[in-house]
């Protein structure tokens, strides 16, 4: 058995993670910016030219870019948040080759997603948000896509899953505005301030989606969160039934996480 564990930002998913690792002796665990077989989050996504390119911009951080590079098929995965750089220009040089954010045609978005799932083999792996969050975040505030649209590239994905033995645990966040108030206070710099909830605040703000809308702030970006966990929750029921168990996020019991792996 694999296992996705999902839930919106500050649901828990870390936690959850860690929990399951307890569980599952000897499983493979992927977490955000790790080389993730079916997932490409802060990871750059290049071909053989773009990769030359950026070890020549960078000599000097060549045995950290080379160490933290996998080849897949004719391209170099880069985890560059695991690369240690003063330079922060690395970072957001890197950042344009990922994905996500609408960087990239749907077209070519679509392949690559469906190329990784359906080439995602072998047993006892966890990952930490794979599934939705990301390829979710893209379509509706990058793509401006329906929520059918989103359905439809998901019965896609689970065409191609077809047969593999995996359960999707989901942390539902009961009150949105209360998990995220309470987040953002624990998520604060040195000098306590709120530094990830502004991220997520303008990253919600500069969106397509919030731009063509015209929403902006905090109640529009907890009424989007409260959309999309409505939504992952439908791909779920509709195209995962007995592929899936919803765990309470922050309150559920051991033995209620025992008995959903």
């Amino acid at each position: 058995m694999n296992y996705f564990a999902e839930g919106l930002q500050g649901s828990g998913k870390s936690t959850l993670v860690r929990n399951i690792e307890k569980h599952c002796s000897g499983c493979t665990v992927f977490r955000e910016g790790d080389y993730n077989p079916a997932e490409l989050a802060w990871c750059a996504y290049t071909d053989e030219r773009q990769y030359r390119d950026i070890t020549e911009r960078y000599p000097k951080l060549l045995a950290q870019i080379e160490a933290n590079t996998f080849a897949e098929d004719d391209r170099r995965i880069i985890c560059y948040t695991k690369i240690r750089t003063d330079d922060d220009a690395f970072y957001q040089d890197l950042e344009s080759y990922e994905i996500y954010n609408g960087r990239i045609p749907f077209s070519e978005f679509r392949s690559v997603i469906l190329r990784r799932f359906a080439n995602l083999h072998g047993d006892n792996m966890v990952f930490e948000c794979a599934l939705f969050q990301n390829i979710i975040e893209d379509m509706i505030l990058f793509r401006n896509a329906s929520d059918a649209d989103i359905i439809d590239f998901y019965r896609q994905i689970r065409r191609v899953l077809e047969g593999r033995a995996f359960r999707i645990l989901y942390l539902k966040t009961e009150n949105v505005r209360n998990t995220i108030d309470a987040v953002r206070k624990e998520r604060v710099d040195e000098k306590g301030e709120e530094v990830w909830f502004r991220m997520l605040c303008g990253f919600f703000d500069e969106s397509p989606y919030a731009k063509a809308n015209r929403v902006s702030g905090a109640d529009a970006l907890i009424a989007h969160l409260a959309h999309r966990q409505e939504l992952e929750l439908q791909i779920c029921r509709g195209l995962f039934p007995g592929q899936y168990t919803v765990l309470s996020s922050k309150a559920y019991t051991d033995a209620e996480l025992a008995a959903a792996l």
